[in-house]
């Protein structure tokens, strides 16, 4: 399998290869030269599978030669080595936990299935490797938790000062040993601009070499495939409609995996991006005109992006055809009241807790099946509630309780090192400090 780049289709790399630069020329993304189709004996038996199985056949025809078979399959057995329940909410909407793995949130399947390529792909090699990460909340845990300790690797995470739960902040900034935490004064946007021009500045790249663990690494993004399957593998037992699939969505790498999956055989009724106030995608899908903004902080602060990086590949999937990407794919836009009436009303009404990007996607799932009343479908649960306490414990007035593996890692004492949005501070970081 080779990766073209979005933004310069000759350069043409395998997946090695694009594991470890992370992006192409001119800060392109990569994007599979072909999509290999499911078989269809595959999908329709799907509960006759385990995950693990499920996870290699997903996976293999994307590794190609350049891992074989014997350690994809350690790779993936690892990768999704905790549970993936589909749970009923109410007789039309059900939800994916997503949060049963280490850092409670669903970024720990890809963080884990990239650092575990990444670590075998530099074995016995001298080359030592920088990942360098944005993150609006989950992914920095989960990034952070998959390459700890992991010989060869620093990783380097920026984070918006403030923007972030205090769990979420722990999980990456008390780690220490090959994790380094940096606190932006400014926006997930900033963050992610100051990652891009690291990646294109030649003096840090020629004492570094960078790569990134952000959805934007295939390695991060394609494997998020695998829930889709795997919610498949129990949706089928108790339905016999395809689902509406409903995804909180900042970035667009978890949609775009869905819609991935989709086109590789995946039987799917609709796709609906539920977006917080950062509504640039909704806005494109009423004009037709894709124009970022500047990103608002929201209660759903891992989904706070004004110019989601993978919205390319989601168009390029749909071969940039506007009425094909609208027939398949709504977008709606719930703003924070919306999002804390929903907890408190689903709380109320069902006994579930929601978390406040779940929120987001079962408000949105409503709104499109009170428009499509005959349809079903389930949301993707991103993270444990336990992460959003203060919003969550407010709407439902309730204590949540702190899981035990928690317990431990917030006693910790947070190290981090404090920036502006200024290219020459962390380019003084990563030059003196790595």
């Amino acid at each position: 399998m080779k990766y073209y780049n979005l933004k310069d289709h000759l350069e043409k790399i395998d997946f090695r290869e694009a594991t470890i630069k992370g992006q192409g020329k001119e800060k392109g993304l990569f994007f599979p030269e072909n999509i290999p189709q499911f078989n269809e004996e595959f999908i329709q038996n799907l509960h006759q599978y385990s995950n693990e199985e499920i996870a290699y056949r997903c996976m293999k025809d994307f590794a190609g030669d350049d891992i074989p078979s014997k350690i994809l399959k350690e790779i993936v057995a690892e990768t999704v080595s905790f549970e993936i329940p589909l749970v009923k909410i109410n007789e039309q909407i059900s939800i994916l936990e997503l949060f049963h793995g280490p850092t409670l949130a669903f970024k720990d399947i890809g963080a884990r299935f990239m650092s575990r390529c990444l670590s075998y792909f530099l074995k016995n090699q001298q080359k030592k490797v920088t990942v360098l990460v944005a993150t609006s909340g989950d992914t920095g845990g989960a990034v952070a938790h998959g390459f700890y300790k992991i010989p060869q690797i620093n990783v380097v995470i920026l984070y918006p000062k403030n923007r972030v739960s205090p769990v979420q902040e722990k999980q990456l900034t008390a780690l220490g040993e090959n994790i380094s935490a940096i606190e932006v004064n400014g926006s997930f946007d900033d963050c992610q601009n100051l990652v891009k021009q690291a990646f294109s500045d030649e003096e840090i790249n020629s004492q570094l070499f960078l790569t990134s663990a952000n959805s934007i690494n295939v390695a991060r993004w394609l494997p998020q495939q695998i829930y889709y399957l795997i919610a498949l593998k129990q949706w089928i037992q108790q339905h016999k409609e395809h689902p509406v699939i409903c995804v909180p969505s900042g970035n667009f790498g978890n949609i775009c995996a869905g819609l991935l999956a989709y086109f590789r055989g995946l039987p799917v009724s609709h796709f609906i991006a539920a977006c917080n106030a950062n509504q640039v995608v909704p806005d494109y899908f009423k004009t037709q005109n894709y124009k970022p903004q500047k990103a608002i902080a929201t209660l759903s602060n891992a989904m706070d992006v004004g110019d989601p990086s993978n919205f390319v590949r989601v168009l390029e999937l749909f071969g940039h055809q506007f009425e094909t990407v609208k027939n398949k794919i709504s977008a709606y836009s719930i703003d924070d009241d919306q999002t804390m009436g929903t907890i408190t009303e689903v709380y109320a009404k069902y006994g579930y807790v929601l978390e406040p990007h779940s929120a987001v996607a079962f408000a949105s799932m409503k709104k499109y099946l009170k428009e499509n009343p005959n349809q079903k479908g389930f949301i993707l649960g991103t993270a444990h509630p336990v992460k959003f306490p203060d919003a969550v414990e407010k709407a439902i007035h309730t204590q949540i309780e702190i899981p035990e593996s928690l317990n431990e890692l917030m006693k910790k004492e947070k190290k981090t090192v404090e920036i502006n949005s200024d290219f020459e501070e962390l380019r003084r970081f990563l030059l003196h400090k790595i």
